[in-house]
């Protein structure tokens, strides 16, 4: 799941992201990509018994990667010039 986190979860949203990573849990890997840190997902969840269980199953055997910096998007933009990291840092 990309994005995850951008809007806060509906009941249903939640109930179905629940089942999907209880389905998933120990068969196959899940990948989830986050602007929000880990510790604010519970509050996304319209349930947090629901969202502290899913999530427990989520963090079981996960590997969390945390990526610091600008956003590969602005760099890659059309017409941006190339070699340029940030073309609004001034030196």
């Amino acid at each position: 799941m990309d994005d995850f986190g951008l809007r806060k979860l509906t009941a249903q949203q939640s109930s179905d992201l629940y089942d999907v990573l209880v389905e998933r849990h120990t068969r196959a890997a899940t990948i989830l990509t986050s602007n929000r840190a880990v510790d604010e997902w519970v509050a996304l969840f319209d349930d947090p018994i629901l969202a502290n269980s899913a999530l427990d199953r989520f963090a079981h055997r996960a590997h969390q990667i945390v990526m610091d910096g600008p956003s590969l998007r602005a760099a890659k933009a059309p017409g941006k010039p190339k070699g340029v990291a940030n073309p609004t840092r001034t030196r």
